[in-house]
């Protein structure tokens, strides 16, 4: 999870690779009319999503198996997060963190992707950090994609031990 150009599809892709576990973009489930209404520079409403984390919450459900998957999703809210976890209790959220001029830096560098950095004031100000009741861990993005998955690695190795 995190705001857009954090990395979350390069670090989802790293993760699963690093835990033998399936991969889905989270892009891949939005409506057109979602994508269309981002590249116009519009941000999504609470009514755009729905559609998009129920179909997240689906493949969770149903593709990602016993051994879990990976999903790249801004899941920006708690109110989005409960939503995935309604579908999967279990669900960890890695939540990828970083400054807001290091993030708009690799959003201007990457091609191709519908979403502008008009968007990204709307996206830190829809951001809800994780709480201390969710399940997840915080990882900084700074650095190679390489270095941020082992943090993430790491951070979620820590998790599981404290379950215990």
């Amino acid at each position: 999870m995190g705001v857009a150009g954090t990395g979350k599809t390069t670090v989802g892709q790293l993760l699963a690779e690093a835990l033998g576990i399936p991969y889905a973009e989270g892009d891949a489930f939005h409506p057109a009319a979602n994508v269309a209404k981002m590249s116009a520079g519009v941000p999504l409403d609470d009514a755009d999503r729905w559609p998009w984390l129920d179909a997240i919450g689906e493949w969770i459900r149903n593709s990602a198996g016993r051994s879990g998957g990976v999903v790249a999703a801004s899941s920006l809210k708690r109110v989005y997060r409960d939503r995935l976890r309604a579908a999967a209790p279990g669900a960890v959220f890695v939540h990828l963190t970083g400054d807001r001029p290091l993030i708009e830096k690799r959003m201007s560098a990457r091609r191709g992707h519908f979403m502008p950095t008009t968007l990204l004031d709307s996206q830190f100000a829809a951001l809800e950090p994780l709480r201390s009741d969710e399940l997840g861990v915080a990882v900084d993005v700074s650095g190679s994609p390489e270095e941020v998955t082992e943090r993430a690695l790491a951070a979620l190795r820590r998790l599981r031990a404290a379950e215990g």
